[in-house]
């Protein structure tokens, strides 16, 4: 499979992809910001923890 041909496939299902996507509802925007937002909430604690526990063992 040449370039052009890998190009053509990716662009074919590229266009399948967004026929099928649709734009979602209000509830489901938020409700995704929700569960984005409690993620990077528990990354940065974790991350804080463990900044602190360097710190107390004196990294």
């Amino acid at each position: 499979m040449n370039v052009q041909e890998s190009f053509n496939k990716f662009v074919k299902d590229s266009k399948r992809v967004l026929k099928v996507s649709k734009k979602p509802d209000k509830q489901e925007y938020f409700e995704l910001a929700k569960v984005t937002s409690l993620g990077v909430v528990i990354v940065g604690v974790l991350g804080f923890v463990v900044f602190l526990l360097g710190a107390l063992i004196g990294l």
